[in-house]
């Protein structure tokens, strides 16, 4: 026992963390805006701590099922982390737009942050690295489809009319990811896999080496969750009353939901992508791209429709442009299953504008 509170130290801590704003959050409060924003920052902290041993978890059960199944389960764990803390914050006094802009802003951290980084450090080390180009070109379809239908489209359809198109784009992007799944571990799984040489530490495969057990993960990955979700709780209400009246771009809640979810991610698609293992990358970038778009989208509609409150879904005009530029360099990098440093540039640039756009206010 003691050897495991010893390995999730920074799981222990997240939970201290919880418990401590849990009693101090009213007392925060009072004490003003600047007080919040210490307060939420310290608890956006500790969500990311606990991301990280959620990430490793999952890493570890990814690593016994291997591939495809594996990027699914990274995937995955960082989607319910988003979901979790978006349906919480919907709760309480949050911008209309915040699971849009959330979405859009985790689009662009994932090709144009992760990708990006991760093709340009890893072709400055190795060149060119290799991965199957089946899995970027079906990725890359699929996220324009589920975001054309769910945050273009919503643009033209009438206020009166809303319920009906929510409940469509419910079934559609269950729909859409029911047979994505039956094709990502059924006859197409070679699509989302590549055959890397295996790598010796000194004389010894690593592919032998004894992983750490199951179960063990399986239980701190749920105990991770419930962490994350308490946090989340009350990192919102005190991110709400710090940004209230503050002048902040509307945006930012969304980009720190982003980027907490998005925060595990980076460190292992940086750790596959200096290994030359750049499949790893284009799974998690882009696997976790159409995950947040196809699974957000149905769970947050529910919510609306249950609620009777609809929030805007459709990209304002410079998301749409920024989310058209992505997709159509990610198409046109993405279609020899080779990245190189030049590609990774051009990706991190976009993802430098959307820093900047966000910046600013648009």
């Amino acid at each position: 026992m003691l050897a495991v509170l010893k390995s999730e130290h920074l799981l222990l801590a997240a939970f201290l963390a919880a418990v401590a704003g849990f009693v101090l959050e009213h007392r925060v409060l009072e004490m003003g805006q600047a007080a919040s924003l210490v307060g939420a920052a310290a608890l956006v902290a500790a969500i990311v701590l606990a991301s990280m041993r959620v990430a490793h978890h999952a890493e570890v059960l990814a690593a016994k099922v291997g591939d495809p199944y594996g990027t699914m389960i990274l995937t995955l764990s960082a989607v319910l982390v988003e979901v979790i803390i978006l349906a919480i914050m919907m709760t309480g006094e949050s911008s209309p737009t915040l699971v849009r802009d959330t979405i859009y802003s985790a689009v662009m951290l994932d090709i144009n942050g992760i990708l990006g980084l991760a093709a340009l450090l890893g072709g400055l080390k190795h060149g060119e690295q290799p991965y199957n180009d089946n899995s970027a070109r079906t990725y890359s379809v699929m996220i324009l489809t589920a975001m054309g239908i769910s945050m273009v489209v919503p643009e033209f359809v009438p206020a009166s009319k809303w319920h009906f198109y929510s409940a469509f784009t419910i079934g559609a992007m269950i729909m859409l990811y029911t047979l994505f799944l039956r094709m990502q571990v059924g006859v197409h799984s070679y699509f989302f896999s590549y055959s890397y040489p295996r790598v010796k530490s000194d004389g010894v495969d690593t592919a032998e080496e004894p992983g750490e057990p199951v179960l063990p993960s399986i239980v701190i990955l749920l105990a991770g969750v419930v962490v994350i979700g308490a946090l989340a709780e009350i990192m919102s209400g005190l991110l709400a009353s710090g940004l209230k009246g503050s002048g902040a771009p509307p945006a930012v809640a969304a980009i720190v939901v982003a980027a907490i979810s998005a925060s595990p991610e980076i460190m292992t698609a940086m750790r596959a992508a200096l290994a030359n293992r750049m499949q790893a990358v284009v799974n998690i970038a882009l696997g976790a791209s159409l995950s947040t778009v196809i699974l957000t989208v149905p769970v947050m509609e529910a919510i609306a429709l249950y609620t009777g409150q609809p929030f805007i879904m459709a990209m304002s005009p410079v998301q749409t442009v920024m989310v058209a530029i992505t997709l159509i360099v990610a198409a046109i990098n993405l279609n020899d299953g080779q990245t190189n440093a030049i590609e990774g540039m051009t990706h991190f640039v976009l993802f430098a504008t959307f820093v900047m756009l966000s910046v600013i206010g648009l």
